[in-house]
């Protein structure tokens, strides 16, 4: 038995982390006046931070503290420290905006967005609706268990 518990695992075991900091990582923002745009990562200034830009989102090229980025599974190929110009044309032939909006993490976000932007009564009509729903869902329910016996 290994008395070190995090090197127990059994040899050629999965890798725990799947995105890494690197040049070209699409990152989410998320605190700071740029909060909920997409950037790349172009150069990595240190251990805490690198310099992002997100010419197709409207940010700035800057540096950004690590733990302010969410790194996202999308990569695209652009050699390190890359101008506004080549970044945005190596963001529109890899369709990054297209493959955000399909993940569930985006779709997650716009859902939050438009909830939080519900007036009272929106809020009054989801629940009418959702009550509508679920007296429907029962009554097929009782159907069916009524058939069943």
């Amino acid at each position: 038995a290994c008395l070190i518990p995090f090197l127990s695992g059994p040899r050629g075991s999965a890798m725990v982390f799947k995105r890494f900091v690197e040049i070209g990582r699409v990152a989410l923002i998320n605190t700071g006046p740029c909060e909920g745009k997409l950037c790349v990562i172009i150069d990595v200034i240190d251990q805490r931070k690198g310099l992002v830009t997100g010419p197709a989102s409207g940010v700035v090229r800057q540096p950004v503290n690590f733990a302010h980025l969410n790194l996202l599974d999308i990569k695209i190929k652009i050699p390190r420290s890359a101008r506004d110009v080549t970044v945005k044309k190596a963001w529109e032939k890899a369709e990054v905006s297209k493959k955000w909006e399909e993940t569930s993490y985006a779709k997650r976000l716009a859902k939050r967005l438009t909830r939080a932007s519900l007036t009272d009564f929106d809020r009054f009509k989801l629940m009418v609706l959702k009550k509508q729903k679920s007296k429907l869902i029962r009554g097929h329910v009782k159907k069916l268990k009524k058939t069943a016996a």
